[in-house]
Formats: structure tokens, sequence, C-alpha cells
């Protein structure tokens, strides 16, 4: 009678005092129900050891049964199990990974680790099984519209409506929730949430500073005002994807050679033609409501601001047009202006920068996006298939940290929406029209940088570091999608490959053809091309957006969430009391710098991307692959640090021991 020994992993999030009961399912046969003796072998992060005796051999085996039954003394508890291991009578081992909560007495299966999909399925009870979890999948994770014209979400009234799989952890959950305590607790003894008056003079706001500063927040403070960083953090900032080569004028943008003065002496169209000259157009943001602050209206603008690539390879602004319509009272702002003409113009564009990054950018592009791309794999791929095991780990938290979003930054009384100058009406505005503009291509990276003409802009760090990175994540992808997918037969052949992509063409994209999201893969390369962008975009693109927002908002002038007074309509009447006066209010400022940083804490718990610590793949090819894969992101983290070191401002955002594997703050 063959002996099977069975290794139970529980994971370090909770044991259980429940009976334990288990069945091995073979390809021949099956064992008995077999009761896994207590004796403290299910704590938390232990490593039991059992034997199963059975009348035949069971052959290969491909799923087990687990199931855990209360007691008198023992109600129903929650159990996590990372994994279990079985070594049969000549010496095999067959891997199960579970990364799975257990919280009621119902059977749950679980596959061997091998990667299947569903046209290769031959066992009936793996069939089974298979079904099941869809459909069980499927009850729990629902869709549901959010705004229209919105991307769709995650239905859940709070965190505990989550599934348990989804939801933070007790250590994640219980930082957070301390980083907001400590948060409210330092406004509240400075008195400052309650002052709802403008700021008298900069030593006050630096006051604030320097509770919250950061070293890059600091270099940030010091250079605020000068020209060539404003024009720096167009490409290394918080929004580095709205800039782009300008080969001639908008009609609505009536700049001509005489109005500027370039370094180096050439003409504005002399320096249009050499590929030197750069717009960044904010038209997003035209015509947006704007928000009502401690009783007063706030201001948005849409700028369009003309850069120029100096001699030097520094780019600077040479001229900003706050408004879009040209217009006697809407002057064009030149660096001859007056000082604070000047500055107020720049000013005006920081605020209209803070909107399009926090709607448009970060919280579209990024977090919305990425909560499409998870509850599409949760609802139609099974946990055996190659595709959850290769995405599974880039949709980490992403459902709660999204719903935390739309409880407390852009519900009607949300942080975002009650201190910024387009909260409530004219957000969904922003986001709605955000939306209409993305397209595939303009997230996917190389695609991208070509289309806005910037290929060969000097000193790009989000662009060089992105599109090393796109490579890596590609080259990975490529790999493990190939191993897999061995024909574009194959590729059409799996239903729930395709259910994967049609979930996300119709409720991220909401049946949009025009965006060229595919609408279904016929192809190898359409699915590693899109999963590809899934991995960027939910590591990659959201680090690049994400994890800057205090070294760049600590110093709010540079980050303005609202400003109270009207955009200037004529030249020489600005100051810095007027410039004061514009800039939010006290309680605002300290508000939005406390959002800020909590965005921008890091999680102990935090996995950079490359790291994998549960083992979903088990085939020596695959593990092979994410090895390589974490080697090249090693080589790309050495060469950025060698980079930074000579730089005045290191750049650490398409870092990858310094990003998140997914959308997780």
């Amino acid at each position: 009678m063959p002996d099977y020994k069975v290794t139970v992993f529980t994971g370090n999030l909770s044991g259980t005092f429940n009976n334990v009961y288990i069945q091995l399912v073979g390809k021949k046969d099956q064992s008995e129900r077999t009761w896994l003796p207590w004796a403290g072998n299910f704590l938390i992060g232990k490593k039991a050891d059992f034997i199963i005796t059975c009348a035949e051999d069971l052959g290969d085996l491909t799923l087990v049964k687990v199931d855990k039954q209360s007691t008198f003394l023992f109600p129903v508890d929650h159990w996590f199990v990372d994994k279990v291991e079985v070594t049969s009578p000549e010496g095999k081992v067959f891997k199960f990974p579970f990364y799975h909560w257990i919280k009621d007495e119902k059977v749950h299966y679980f596959r061997e680790g091998k990667a299947v999909k569903i046209f290769e399925e031959t066992h009936l009870l793996s069939k089974y099984a298979r079904e099941q979890e869809l459909k069980h999948r499927n009850e729990e994770y629902r869709w549901q519209v959010y705004k229209e014209r919105l991307p769709h979400c995650m239905i859940a009234d709070d965190a505990c409506a989550l599934p348990p799989e989804v939801q933070f952890s007790f250590t994640k959950d219980i930082e957070f929730k301390w980083t907001v305590i400590q948060m409210l607790v330092e406004m509240n003894l400075s008195h400052l949430d309650d002052c709802e008056q403008p700021w008298t003079d900069f030593d006050s706001l630096y006051r604030v500073f320097c509770c919250n500063k950061t070293d890059a927040a600091e270099f940030m403070q010091k250079n605020w005002r000068e020209d060539a960083f404003f024009g720096y953090q167009f490409l290394n900032g918080l929004n580095p994807k709205l800039i782009r080569l300008c080969t001639s004028l908008p009609s609505n943008f009536p700049v001509t050679d005489d109005m500027v003065s370039l370094e180096g002496g050439d003409s504005l169209t002399d320096e249009m033609k050499k590929g030197n000259i750069f717009l960044c157009d904010y038209k997003l943001l035209d015509g947006v409501k704007t928000n009502i602050i401690n009783g007063e209206v706030q201001y948005l603008t849409a700028p369009l601001v003309l850069l120029h690539k100096t001699p030097e390879d520094k780019l600077k602004p040479v001229a900003i047009q706050l408004k879009q319509t040209p217009a006697e009272d809407n002057p064009i702002f030149f660096p001859t202006d007056p000082e604070y003409d000047w500055l107020m113009a720049k000013t005006f564009v920081r605020s209209a920068d803070f909107h399009d990054h926090e709607l448009n950018v970060h919280l579209l592009r990024t977090h919305l996006l990425a909560e499409v791309f998870t509850v599409a794999l949760l609802r139609s791929v099974p946990r055996v298939h190659p595709l959850y095991k290769l995405l599974v780990p880039h949709t980490r938290y992403t459902l709660q940290i999204n719903m935390l979003a739309r409880q407390r930054l852009i519900s009607p009384n949300g942080a975002l929406t009650l201190n910024s100058s387009c909260g409530g009406e004219g957000m969904i505005t922003v986001l709605q029209r955000a939306l209409s503009s993305v397209t595939y291509s303009s997230l996917c990276i190389p695609e991208e940088i070509t289309e806005r003409g910037v290929e060969s802009v000097p000193n790009y760090y989000y662009r060089d570091d992105g599109l090393r990175l796109w490579d890596i994540i590609h080259r990975f992808v490529n790999g493990v999608i190939r191993h897999y997918y061995k024909s574009d037969n194959e590729v059409q052949a799996d239903s729930e490959l395709q259910m994967y992509i049609k979930d996300i063409f119709e409720h991220g994209f909401l049946s949009r053809a025009e965006t060229g999201i595919p609408q279904s893969f016929s192809t190898v390369e359409e699915v590693v091309k899109f999963v590809t962008m899934v991995i960027f975009t939910s590591s990659a693109q959201h680090s690049a957006v994400n994890n800057g927002q205090l070294d760049f908002g600590a110093w709010m002038p540079n980050f303005p969430s609202s400003l109270q007074m009207a955009p200037p309509t004529v030249k020489g009447r600005a100051n810095e009391h007027t410039l004061l006066q514009t800039l939010p209010d006290v309680n605002t400022t300290v508000r939005i710098i406390g959002v800020l940083k909590l965005l921008s804490t890091q999680s102990t718990e935090f996995v950079s991307l490359g790291s994998y610590p549960q083992e979903l793949f088990t085939e020596d090819k695959s593990c092979q692959l994410m090895e390589d894969f974490a080697k090249e992101l090693k080589a790309l983290d050495e060469d950025i640090d060698n980079r930074n070191k000579t730089l005045p401002l290191p750049y650490t955002y398409m870092q990858p021991k310094k990003m998140e594997n997914s959308v997780s703050l």
C-alpha cells in the first residue's frame, strides 16, 4: 500500500484550530478523505508533515481537496494556507500553490502547480473544479458603474465586503490607518487645520514644509522659482507624459518670433525647425467647473506652455498663455516680464499640472485601469491558468486602495474633492474627458514617446528608464507567454483568455474601438504586448507618477491644489503679496500635504517589481525566466544608481527596487 508524504505550509497571516481534512486526487485514483492531526501543526508559519496511506497508486496528482470543520471548543475560524507539497512513493514531488483563505466548512479544490490552459483539461474533476472556481469568482467579483463614462469598478461598500484574498493584510491595514491618524493628530495639534486664512509670508509656509520635507523636496523648495527647474518637471516630475514636440504653433497660441528671445540667438521659427521647441497643452481642463473652498470660489486655468531646449540642453519656458482662447484679457507671459508676473503665470501652470496629474495621469491611467485589469483577471481566469500566475502578483491590494480612494479622496466629502480647485462636478468632468483621450498606444511607452516626438530630448530620465523597463518586462512576458502558447491557434482557442480581454474592452474602455484596445486576441504577440502594458502600468508607470508626490508637493507653491484669485488679465500688478493671496489657504495646504504624505508612505510589506514571494509557477522554465527577470532589473538598478551619483537631483521613480509590484498605494 503506497504512502504519500503530505507537507502543509500555513501562512504568516492566520492559523487554524479547526479539524483539517485532505483528499489527494490523481489521474488513476483518489485517496480517502483523511483527517490531519492538529497538535499545533496549523499555527501561523508552521510547516507540518503527514503520511497518507492509499490502497492503490494514484498516478500523477492533479489536485487536492481540502476542508476544515469546527469543533465544540473551536468555532469556524480563518486559515491562510500558503501551499501543500506531496511526495509520491517514487519520490516525485507535486506542488500545490494555495495562497488562499479558508474561512468556511466547504471543500476547496487546489490544482497542482503546473499551469494548464482550458483546452488542455482532460481530467473530469479538474474541469469541474475549474468551472466552480470561476463561477464562485463571478459571484464575488462583480462590476458596477461608479460614474457614467468612467471605467467600471468592483462592487464593495467597504473593505470588509471585499473577498479576503484582495484585502489588506493586518500589517498593511494597521500601518495605513496609523499614518492617517498621525496626519490628523499633527494637523490638530498645530491648529492649522482650522485656519482658513491665506499665508502671510513664505517663512510661515516654510515652517510647515520643514515638518514634511524630504531631501528631494528640499531641492525643489530651493529651486521652484527657476525656469530650468520648471522645465525639468515636465520631463522628470509627476506628469512626464504631457510634453510634446512642437513643429507648428496651435492657432490659439499666437506667439511670434519677435515676442520671444531665445538663448543662442536663433528665432522661434528656426528652433522649431531644429526640433528644439516643445509644447504642453492643458486643454483637458478648459471650462471645468471649479470648487468653493472656505467660502471662496477657486480658479483653474487651461494653460499652453512653450518650452525651448537651450544650447546647454536645459528645457526652459519661453511663453505661457493661461487660457485657451486668445484675447486682450488673456495675455501671453514671457520670462522678460516683471518677476512676479512671470512667477504668477508659472504658478497657474503648476496648479493645472496638479489637476492633470492627480486625476488623469495618476488616478485614471494607473489606479482605475489597474482595477479593471484586476477584476477582469479574477473573474475570467482560474488560478491554474498561466496568465493568472503571471499577473496576479501585480493586482496585490489594488482593489482595497481604490475603494479607499473612492471613499476618502474623491467622494463628496473626500480630501481631494474638498481641497482642490476642481473638486466635485469638475473632477468627474476631467476624468470623463481624460478617458475619452486614452488610447492603447498612449499606455505603451515606446509608442507614446514616439507619438510625442520626444525621443531625443536630453536629460529625460523618465523616458530612458521607462523604455529600458518596458524592454525588460517585454522580454520576461514574451518568454513566459511563448512557453505556454506555441501558436496563434492556441491563443484563439483559449476562451478564458478571450473573456479576460473582452471584459477589459467593455468595462475599462467602454467598448470604444477607437481606443485601439484589443477586443479579442488573435496572436501570441498581441498577448505579449498587452500583458507587458498591464505589468508596466501597474508597477513602473504608477511608481513614476505616485512615489514623488511628497517630494514635488511638500513645498506647496510648486504644486498648489487650488488658487484663490483669478488669473491675471494685465501685466505689472503682481507682487509677493498677490502671489500669497492666490495660493491655497493654510488649512487647504496642510490637508493636501497630508494626503500627499499618505500616498508617498511606503508599507513595510513593500514588494518590489520582480519579487515573487508566492511560488505560483512551479515549472523549471518559468522559474528560470523569473530569475532572469530579477537579474535584469538588478542590473538596471545599478545603472540608475551610478547615473544618479552625477545628478544634483537623483531620479529614482523608475527604479525597480523602489517601485511596488502593484498599485497598492
